[in-house]
């Protein structure tokens, strides 16, 4: 028997808010019955109009919020309320941010079954607006003509922009000025329900040495000149215009075709201190600020130490398989798509770097050959896309005995759905840190370390990549990781000799280097009590002691 909601379409509801969901919408509950209101917050009593009520959850729009949340503002962009590119600019920065933290530990323990992970307070920005490099503006007829914008919400319904807040001005610029000239040229805009039309998107990448400026039509570029000379009066630091031309009748944004129309045809963009020539086709973060704090801690991590084997899974345009390739010894890189190999081998080239190979090939049907034929690995990195690992690509993995496993994800509900693979394998997670790619909007990305469990006298203990120089068993973390807990914890900086004198006192066995002064009448400093006491409590932490 169907059972009845304790709710019908068009009640008002009075309704406490509990929590947010991972597309940034209120949860109120009736019992165990959920209902999912927009624009309402976590603590907030509010009433609501219910829209929609099934058997297991109900939908309402916000009516009034009867008792606002103390994390409550007023967002900055006039078309918040009807846009779909942020979801969160009505929640104080500081709250976004626990609520991301929280999304993460939440994703875990319900979807992948770690209750006892620790995960660390989402990274945030200091000014965290003005931040994404790259923006794709769908077009369409408006009351004032063509208008560029974003579309509402689960609909192809657009809303027109003059501007956007979380973009660079240089995208915001490119793709105004491609508007203007469709409109004084009268471009007609593309209709993808009667495939009718010209101009599709307009796109456009930066970085800090310019723009490069994209624009998508269904077939050949009208007034050509025109655009070139309106974009290059509107945006400063142009550095070249493309032309893509895309037939389909999907939705889409870039098709096969591609003219460079004036300058360059790729943006030269500086992350890492590497340099990388991205082409309009090429995957790459869209906040430089954030990928630089997300790339440093998955390679503080992995503590190469330069003689490694890696792999790195879901590359893209290379960039992090170069910044492995400086601290290690050798990275092969498998990206699936042909343009972004291409990509990265020139980078490599360009950066001098001679210790990678690119594999292109989809990361399911490259790695079962690749771990056999490579040998013993001593690290992998996972960036895949939001659907998450291919099964057969992390059964490779599974296969590949790498003692260290370093997984970055843009999806929470994916990521756990894969580290409960991988644990079962024998990878549990060791350390988790949200890193906010995306502030104002619902999305968070996350960097996860991985570590290869092994069996001893009915023991669990990790080990780690490095057993001959970092830890000797039953040691249950490296000293990364200790120094990395306490830093989180107590927001103390530790030594490698403060953790080897505390490892000595309680008996765990060190490495001499570690145990001795370099020359016999030099003086080893003693660690300090308050550091002593915290490096105990990792120690614990980790159950080595």
């Amino acid at each position: 028997m169907k059972r009845m909601p304790p709710i019908q379409k068009n009640d008002m509801l009075e309704l406490p808010i509990q929590g947010l969901t991972a597309d940034g919408q209120g949860v109120g509950r009736m019992g165990s019955y959920a209902v999912f209101v927009k624009g309402a917050l976590p603590g907030e009593v509010v009433r609501a109009h219910t829209i929609k009520a099934n058997s297991s959850y109900g939908v309402a729009k916000l009516v009034q919020v009867l008792k606002p949340s103390p994390d409550r503002v007023s967002p900055r962009c006039p078309a918040y309320a009807r846009c779909g590119g942020c979801s969160l600019q009505h929640l104080s920065y500081e709250a976004q941010l626990r609520a991301k933290t929280e999304q993460v530990r939440d994703a875990l323990a319900r979807l992948g079954g770690f209750s006892e992970i620790q995960v660390q307070p989402a990274l945030g920005m200091e000014e965290p607006w003005a931040y994404r490099n790259k923006g794709s503006f769908p077009v369409a007829l408006g009351e004032e003509g063509l208008q560029i914008g974003f579309f509402a919400p689960h609909s192809h319904r657009l809303v027109p922009l003059e501007s956007c807040y979380i973009q660079d001005p240089g995208v915001m610029a490119a793709a105004l000025a491609i508007r203007d000239w469709a409109r004084e040229w009268q471009v007609p805009p593309y209709d993808e329900e009667r495939h009718t039309g010209i101009l599709r998107h307009a796109m456009a990448r930066a970085s800090q040495q310019g723009v490069l400026a994209v624009v998508v039509t269904t077939g050949p570029l009208p007034h050509k000149e025109a655009l070139v000379e309106k974009l290059r009066r509107a945006v400063p630091g142009l550095v070249g215009i493309v032309h893509n031309r895309n037939r389909a009748a999907s939705n889409v944004i870039l098709g096969k075709e591609y003219e460079t129309i004036w300058g360059s045809g790729r943006l030269q963009v500086r992350l890492c201190g590497l340099d990388f020539s991205v082409s309009p086709a090429s995957f790459l973060q869209v906040n430089p600020r954030q990928t630089q704090r997300l790339y440093e801690k998955a390679l503080d991590m992995l503590a190469l130490r330069g003689g490694e084997t890696v792999l790195d899974v879901y590359c893209g345009i290379g960039t992090i398989s170069l910044l492995l390739a400086r601290h290690a010894g050798h990275v092969t890189g498998v990206e699936n798509v042909p343009e972004a190999v291409e990509d990265a081998r020139m980078n490599a080239r360009n950066n001098g770097i001679e210790n990678v190979d690119f594999i292109c090939a989809p990361a399911e049907e490259a790695l079962p050959g690749l771990v056999e034929a490579r040998g013993p690995l001593d690290a992998i990195l996972l960036d895949p896309p939001r659907k998450g690992c291919d099964p057969a690509a992390l059964q490779a993995i599974l296969k590949s005995g790498a003692p260290r496993l370093v997984y970055v994800s843009c999806d929470p509900a994916t990521l756990a759905r894969d580290c409960r693979i991988l644990a079962q394998g024998g990878y549990l997670p060791r350390f988790v840190q949200p890193v906010d790619m995306f502030p104002h909007t619902a999305h968070v990305e996350t960097v996860v370390l991985l570590g290869r469990e092994f069996e001893k006298s009915r023991e669990h203990v990790y080990l780690d990549y490095e057993p001959s120089k970092e830890i000797d068993l039953p040691g249950g973390a490296t000293y990364s990781e200790i120094k990395q807990w306490i830093q989180a914890e107590y927001g103390l900086k530790v030594s490698s000799l403060y953790v080897a004198q505390v490892k000595q006192k309680h008996g765990i066995v060190e490495r001499e280097c570690y145990n001795k002064p370099k020359s016999e009448n030099a003086k080893q400093p003693k660690c300090p009590p308050e550091k002593e006491a915290a490096i105990e409590a990792a120690l614990k932490h980790f159950k080595m002691i």
